[in-house]
């Protein structure tokens, strides 16, 4: 094979697998294109084409609710504390889970793995039994406690993979010059596993936030988001419901494109 065919060869393989992404990227982004068309119609019931203008009468009604201003504030709420939360424990358990021995380890770990692969419907059910056996009214507490459950193992396994991919001799150096726990975590540790922090955060925040399964059991008068979301799509439909749910699309797309943004600029 010539360099000219091998080149040739290799443009159209680069070409297949460009297109071949794009078209599960529209495969993927093209439910969310027909809510934002949705999102526009000008009457309250769907006819496509539009008969009339599009309209942002439905955007105006979304930001003047009140109803959809406390599901946004409960579930930023949420979010942000089971964010914060799980970046904690999962800092730990990820520690642990690397690089400390001892015994008991193999049952911490498949006891960490099991909420990951536990169906979210079950998982949310057993949870809202178990809150009841315990007398816990349901509220947005509740819903911390439920999506720590899951989204603390999965953070975890995010971090771990930072943590395996340093060397802890920096560590070792550090406490031979005389530097204290504290400061070798803070100086140190903390530095070199942040990047994996930050992508478990981003990941903490985005899967509680649009999470359904376990807030629809868990969530009982603090209604985050989802739950809302599906009650006015399915249940009692309403076209402001729709706009919401764009909103969302773009907000969620756009704390996922953001990292990729910063990290070329900082390459460049």
């Amino acid at each position: 094979m010539t360099r000219a065919t091998r080149r040739i060869w290799q443009r159209i393989s680069r070409a297949s697998h460009v297109t071949y992404a794009l078209l599960m990227l529209l495969f993927m982004v093209l439910p969310m294109i027909c809510i934002g068309i949705i999102s526009f119609a000008p009457t309250r019931f769907l006819n496509f084409p539009f008969r009339r203008p599009a309209t942002w009468r439905w955007y105006e009604e979304m930001l003047s609710s009140y109803a959809i201003h406390d599901a946004m504030v409960t579930s930023f709420l949420v979010a942000s504390i089971v964010t914060v939360c799980a970046v904690i424990l999962a800092t730990m358990g990820a520690l642990a889970f690397v690089r400390y021995d001892f015994r008991g380890r193999r049952l911490y770990q498949k006891a960490l793995l099991l909420p990951v692969f536990f169906p979210q419907t079950v998982l949310g059910l057993s949870l809202l039994i178990w809150f009841s056996n315990l007398g816990l009214e349901s509220n947005w507490q509740t819903i911390v406690l439920a999506h720590l459950v899951w989204i603390a193992p999965v953070v975890t396994l995010i971090i771990s993979i930072q943590v395996f991919g340093y060397d802890t001799s920096l560590e070792a150096a550090a406490r031979d010059l005389g530097a204290s726990p504290f400061y070798v975590f803070r100086r140190i540790t903390l530095p070199i596993l942040a990047p994996g922090i930050f992508s478990g955060a981003l990941f903490a925040f985005l899967l509680s936030w649009v999470n359904f399964p376990i807030s629809h059991f868990t969530a009982g008068v603090d209604v985050p988001i989802p739950v809302w979301t599906h009650t006015k799509t399915v249940l009692a439909p309403i076209p402001s419901a729709n706009a919401l749910g764009f909103v969302i699309f773009l907000f969620s797309f756009f704390l996922l494109i953001l990292p990729f943004v910063l990290m070329n600029r900082r390459r460049r």
